[in-house]
C-alpha cells in the first residue's frame, strides 16, 4: 500500500476532502490548496498542521484506534500473565479513573507468567467494572495486539506454516509454552502433530479454538485488538501508542508486524515520528527497563521476567503525570 497525496481545504478547523480520495489507507499528506467544491466529502481527522501542510489520519482504517482528545490516558505495559500484579495495577487505575479518561493496554497480556488464562479473565472483568463508572464508554478502553497475541494468532493457523514444527518450537520458546499450559493445552502434543501433516495439525488447532470459546467474552475481545492507537488533542501534541516498536522511516500503514516484532531502532530515535510528537510502547524486547525522553517512552518494567508491571498516566500534551508500578 502507498500513501495517497492530494490537496484539500482547511476551513474553520475542519478538513474537507472529495470522496474520490476515500480510501482504507490511514495516512494522508495534504496541502492547503483548495479543490473546486465537490458535491460529496469524505470525513477525515486533522491531527497536525504546519504552515500550509496538514497531516491527517482517516478514521476508516479499523486497524488503528483514534482516541480523540482524552482528559488523560492510562497506558498499561506488557503483563505477561502476571495476575497478582495486574490486580494491583487495576486497583490503582480504578482509584484514579474519571470520565473522559482512556485506558490503553499495550499488548502482551499472556506468556512467560503462569496465569495467562486468569489474566485474560481479569482484563475482561475489569472492563465491566470500569464501564460501570459514570461517564465511561466502551470505546474508552483500547487493547493493542502485541507479540504474544500475534503468536497466538499464528498458532491457530499453524497448519499453514511452511515448517510448522520449527514455527511452533520458536513460539514456545518465546512465552507461548506458559500460555498453553495455563489453558491445559499439551504443547508436546502440538510438536508431535506438527510432524504428522496438515490434517493432524488442523484437528489440534481446532481443539485450541474450542478451549478459548468457553471463556465468556474472549472471542469478541480478540476481534477488537488494534495495531496501534493515537490521540489528537486538536493536532497540538498527538501521541502514538504501540506494543514493541516501529520502523522510524516507514509510514504508519506499512508498519505491519513491526509494531510487535521491531524494537531495535526504538531506543535510537532522536526525532519525532511525524505527525506524532511522541511514541509510547509497552514492551521492550531487550528488557532495558523504563525509559522516557522527548520523543519516545518505554513503559516496560520487566513484568513476567521478575520486574514490575508499569502503568502511566499522561495528559493530552504528552506529559507523564504519574508512573504506577505493581
Amino acid at each position: 500500500m502507498s500513501t495517497k497525496l492530494s490537496t484539500a481545504r482547511i476551513h474553520k478547523g475542519f478538513l474537507r476532502l472529495p470522496r474520490i480520495y476515500d480510501s482504507p489507507y490511514d495516512c494522508f499528506i495534504l496541502t492547503g490548496s483548495p479543490f473546486p467544491k465537490p458535491k460529496e466529502y469524505a470525513s477525515f481527522l486533522l491531527i497536525g498542521q504546519t504552515g500550509q501542510t496538514a497531516v491527517c489520519v482517516t478514521t476508516m482504517d479499523k486497524r488503528f484506534c483514534d482516541m480523540g482528545a482524552p482528559r488523560r490516558v492510562w497506558a498499561v505495559s506488557a503483563i505477561h500473565g502476571e495476575l497478582e500484579k495486574l490486580y494491583a495495577l487495576h486497583d490503582a487505575i480504578l482509584d484514579r479513573l474519571q470520565a473522559g479518561d482512556r485506558i490503553v493496554y499495550l499488548g502482551n497480556y499472556t506468556g512467560y507468567g503462569k496465569q495467562s488464562r486468569e489474566t485474560v479473565d481479569e482484563i475482561l472483568t475489569f472492563r465491566r467494572l470500569a464501564l460501570s463508572l459514570p461517564g465511561m464508554r466502551p470505546d474508552d478502553i483500547i487493547y493493542l495486539r502485541g507479540r504474544q497475541e500475534d503468536m497466538w494468532h499464528k498458532l491457530t493457523q499453524l497448519q499453514f506454516a511452511n515448517k510448522p514444527e520449527l514455527a511452533l518450537q520458536d513460539m514456545l520458546d518465546k512465552g507461548l509454552a506458559q500460555t498453553l499450559e495455563s489453558y491445559d493445552i499439551d504443547a508436546a502434543e502440538g510438536i508431535r502433530v506438527s510432524k504428522e501433516g496438515v490434517l493432524s495439525i488442523t484437528r489440534w488447532t481446532n481443539k485450541i479454538r474450542e478451549k478459548t470459546r468457553t471463556m465468556a467474552g474472549y472471542d469478541i475481545w480478540t476481534t477488537h485488538y488494534k495495531r496501534a492507537a493515537y490521540t489528537t488533542h486538536d493536532g497540538r501534541h498527538p501521541m502514538l501508542f504501540v506494543n514493541a516498536g516501529i520502523a522510524p522511516k516507514m509510514p504508519l500503514e506499512q508498519q505491519g508486524e513491526n509494531f510487535y516484532w521491531s524494537g531495535d531502532d526504538f531506543v535510537n530515535m532522536t526525532e519525532a515520528y511525524r505527525p506524532f510528537e511522541k511514541v509510547i510502547r509497552g514492551y521492550d524486547p531487550t528488557g532495558a527497563g523504563v525509559h522516557i525522553n522527548c520523543v519516545t517512552a518505554t513503559l516496560d518494567g520487566g513484568c513476567g521476567f521478575g520486574g514490575n508491571l508499569v502503568g502511566a498516566g499522561m495528559n493530552p500534551d504528552g506529559k507523564i503525570l504519574e508512573i504506577l508500578e505493581a
